[in-house]
């Protein structure tokens, strides 16, 4: 099959990615982004790759796999990972952006990317004889996401995701909140707020008896475990805070020379630093009740809330039963998905999909064979995840060790420390990528030559 065109139908993560790597690639392509004429439950404007949750892409610390996936993304010329070298904000060891600047430059350069056309407009079925790239997210319309569903074959899969308040940097009280990095990892990038036992029992106790906002009647509640609300931690158990988002070890209070009790820590948003996000602080409780309880903060006492906590629906197909490690459908090779939609959890594993399916749609474009990555890296990982794992129990999830293949077995005689062992396993990935992408890569280029 050579033709000239394929189409991306989602301008998020996923879809940016996918579209600049056809693109690059050589092939001409149709970018549908529905908004601003559609808007959906969580996005605020009509940029490109918005990013509506926390504005950090996890961490970016050697001998991690958040680290190594970023790392092979942007060997492999990723438009979304460059932006975000260009909009980093300080975030200690994690990479973190400024969400409006990142979205802006995105959208500049997929618009003044002449091999892509943008066009905004909602698109309610799929092309039978296109190639195309479904890349809509997890926030897809309800009109696509029944086509998705005959198409897939398998009933809607979903689970519940919520977003964290931002307050502004002038109303936080800095006589109060401190800075520093958990284990001065980065410098002092993060506020502070600490609590002692008796302030952390009051919002504790004051935050069991706010008020949420519904959600849809006569479905089950799933949430998505990596991104549980506050309210339903704290249901857990009393100290469940204290060991998940309000840890506060690593930290220590300048004024007592100690640890708190508790602590929350405040992310900068945005490069004027007027702004901060409230880490792992994503609720689904009512605005008035958010400003209430949150102001039990101490430094936050008479907060300024530029966006409050929200919650949102998030779909995603059963992809074992339908896609193939390359993204491609198993019975229709013609549609790719890739990004949340997937099954995959987080904004680097989302563009990591968006990559390979916009990396194989230009290949099945041009008449080349398609690719599956590397076993050994974080994006072969993945891509084996969604097209091989138990159907049955079919979970959405980040990249992780445990989805890697585990050492040679004399490394793992030779190697026993497990840091040593884990940072082994990311410089053999690497290596692999590398002479991965050099490999092929060429392949592609002599087949367009030809």
């Amino acid at each position: 099959m050579k033709v000239d065109q394929i189409n991306v139908i989602g301008g998020g993560l996923a879809g940016v990615e996918a579209a600049w790597q056809a693109a690059r690639l050589g092939v001409q392509v149709k970018l549908y982004e529905m908004r601003p004429e559609k808007q959906t439950p969580a996005h605020r404007t009509d940029k490109l790759a918005e990013i509506v949750c926390s504005n950090s892409l996890k961490s970016d610390e050697p001998g991690t796999t958040s680290y190594l996936l970023k790392e092979e993304l942007r060997q492999g010329g990723s438009l979304v990972m460059a932006a975000a070298a260009e909009t980093r904000v300080p975030a200690g060891a994690a990479l973190a952006v400024d969400r409006e600047k990142f979205a802006e430059l995105i959208t500049e350069r997929i618009e003044n990317e002449p091999r892509i056309r943008l066009v905004r407009e909602e698109v309610t079925g799929i092309p039978e004889n296109k190639i195309t790239i479904i890349a809509t997210g997890p926030l897809s319309s309800d009109a696509l996401t029944a086509e998705i569903m005959k198409l897939t074959g398998s009933d809607q899969m979903y689970f519940y995701d919520a977003i964290a308040p931002i307050v502004s940097a002038d109303s936080i009280d800095t006589s109060v909140a401190f800075r520093a990095a958990r284990y001065d990892k980065g410098g002092d990038d993060y506020l502070n707020c600490p609590f002692d036992e008796e302030q952390y029992a009051r919002f504790y106790s004051e935050l069991l008896e706010a008020k949420s906002v519904p959600l849809q009647r006569f479905e089950e509640t799933r949430w998505f475990e990596a991104c549980l609300p506050i309210e339903e931690l704290a249901r857990r158990g009393v100290d469940t805070l204290r060991f998940g988002p309000m840890k506060p070890v690593g930290l220590r209070d300048p004024k007592t020379g100690r640890e708190p009790y508790a602590a929350v820590q405040l992310r900068q948003e945005n490069l004027m630093a007027d702004a901060y996000s409230l880490v792992g602080f994503q609720n689904h409780l009512r605005y008035g009740e958010q400003a209430r309880v949150l102001r039990l903060i101490p430094g936050l006492q008479h907060a300024e809330f530029l966006q409050f906590g929200q919650i949102h629906r998030n779909t995603y197909i059963c992809s074992p039963r339908v896609l193939q490690a390359t993204m491609q459908m198993r019975d229709r090779p013609n549609v790719f998905f890739a990004g949340q939609i997937t099954g995959v959890e987080g904004y680097v594993e989302s563009v990591a999909m968006g990559w390979l399916a916009g990396v194989n749609a230009a290949r099945l474009a041009s008449g080349s064979e398609l690719l599956e990555a590397p076993a050994r890296s974080a994006t072969g990982a993945l891509a084996h995840y969604v097209s091989h794992a138990d159907a049955k129990n079919f979970q959405p999830v980040n990249i992780t060790f445990a989805l890697l293949p585990p050492l040679p077995e004399p490394a793992k005689r030779n190697v026993r420390k497990k840091r040593e062992r884990r940072q082994l396993q990311v410089e053999l990935a690497l290596k692999e990528w590398a002479e991965w992408l050099e490999q092929n890569h060429t392949k592609l280029e002599a087949a367009q030559a030809g």
